[in-house]
């Protein structure tokens, strides 16, 4: 019991003197103070005790895709605290490689109970997947909100960054640099963050470098979003020609440093990188990766409140809330270098 106590302690962040009145329930205790210990009781799969279970109607589930992101977990850790502060307990339920599917986990907290499912880049952003799944859930009486990737077959209300604006603000920068030829490092088409970033890059690449439509989608390069992904795509765009490179997460960024310096090139010297997301210790890379931060704090918590509006009865514009991105310049972008001149000039 001991150690029980202690777990859940860590877990809610508060004294195991507090957890035990909370169990007892004696007073003293701030409703949330208590409301985290329930949430760490249930996070950690410990029984609530008898007399505290009927408080358990105010779990809220939350979807993400997977965790090895830094993104995911950002946006999970403060949807979670804003949904404990209005006395609901966050079930965070994620998507593994051969783990779970979506549909499964739905499933799995449709039968929990939940009061509402907050939903972070699931299939919904997915332009090719079935969303006849959503309208099912409505049918049933759950509310839910969605995180980054819009679409208008679906009745609910939506939260996004601007990811056009945010690719402009990178390719502006870069050019403002003096670079001219210029890559982007992408997911998969089909998902609506990436046709948004493409679409950003072109317009901007027309715009900012007069280039042609067709030009700029050719130095579109498409792939995971992880190391790995960003390796590959940075070996295609630098193979052409790239002095700069637009990621479209932070770690398709360090997989980009990652290929530069395997050709003994130099960042920011030699080519210029930007990231996505401004995950956290991205600032204390070798170079520090200059990126375009999500509004992550604003966006969590314009989920959870228009989440708990439909909860509450009182619908949430079923629109889009559209959240503008900053870019943040660190150390890994630097003006073009200009062309070593020729022998003899």
């Amino acid at each position: 019991m001991t150690a029980r106590l202690a777990d859940i302690a860590a877990q809610a962040g508060v004294s195991e003197a507090t957890v035990s009145r909370v169990c007892n329930g004696k007073p003293g205790v701030s409703a949330a103070t208590r409301e985290s210990v329930l949430a760490a009781l249930d996070l950690l799969g410990y029984e609530r005790p008898v007399r505290l279970r009927q408080h358990s109607a105010g779990l809220v589930g939350l979807i993400t895709p997977e965790l090895e992101n830094p993104i995911f977990p950002a946006f999970a850790q403060i949807i979670g605290q804003a949904l404990t502060r209005q006395g609901y307990t966050p079930l965070l339920a994620t998507q593994m490689p051969g783990g779970s599917t979506e549909d499964e986990l739905v499933e799995m907290l449709v039968e929990r109970g939940v009061a509402g499912i907050i939903f972070v880049s699931g299939l919904h952003a997915d332009s090719t997947a079935d969303t006849e799944r959503y309208a099912r859930l409505r049918g049933q009486g759950v509310p839910f909100v969605l995180i980054n990737g819009f679409s208008a077959k679906i009745d609910a209300p939506f939260v996004s960054p601007d990811d056009r604006g945010a690719v402009r603000l990178a390719v502006t920068h870069l050019a403002s640099l003096g670079h001219q030829r210029i890559g982007l490092a992408v997911g998969q088409r089909r998902y609506v963050p990436v046709q948004r970033k493409i679409e950003g890059f072109v317009e901007a690449m027309v715009d900012v470098l007069s280039l042609t439509s067709e030009a700029a989608q050719n130095l579109v390069q498409h792939s995971l979003y992880t190391l790995e992904g960003g390796q590959a795509t940075a070996n295609v765009l630098m193979d052409s020609g790239c002095t700069a490179i637009v990621c479209a997460s932070d770690m398709m960024a360090l997989g980009a440093i990652r290929s530069a310096r395997q050709r003994g090139l130099t960042v920011p010297g030699d080519i210029s990188v930007v990231g996505f997301d401004d995950s956290p210790l991205i600032a204390f890379t070798d170079p520090p990766l200059t990126t375009i931060r999500q509004p992550v704090a604003a966006m969590s918590q314009a989920a959870v409140n228009a989440l708990l509006e439909e909860i509450g009865g009182t619908p949430a514009p079923h629109t889009e809330f559209v959240f503008m991105p900053e870019l943040v310049v660190r150390g890994s972008t630097a003006a073009r270098r200009p062309a070593a001149a020729a022998p003899g000039a």
